[in-house]
């Protein structure tokens, strides 16, 4: 399943996107799965937090079945 979510902004940090797109509720929670290699961002592991995301970027959850599309207003 996709999920298309738009931001406001030229890009956004992965911490920050993972709060706005309600995948967790608090950036303590964003630090933890993204430090313990959980989040794929373009189908690749991701372990920086403060990785900037753009348009067309796809962010998924290992063993997740949404994938998460930035899409820009």
């Amino acid at each position: 399943m996709q999920k298309e979510i738009k931001i406001n902004t030229e890009s956004i940090q992965l911490d920050q996107f993972l709060k706005w797109a309600n995948i967790v509720v608090s950036g303590g929670e964003a630090k933890n799965i993204i430090q313990d290699g959980n989040v794929l961002v373009n189908q690749e592991v991701e372990y920086s937090r403060g990785r900037k995301l753009y348009s067309g970027d796809r962010v998924e959850l290992l063993g997740g079945k949404t994938i998460y599309i930035v899409s820009r207003d």
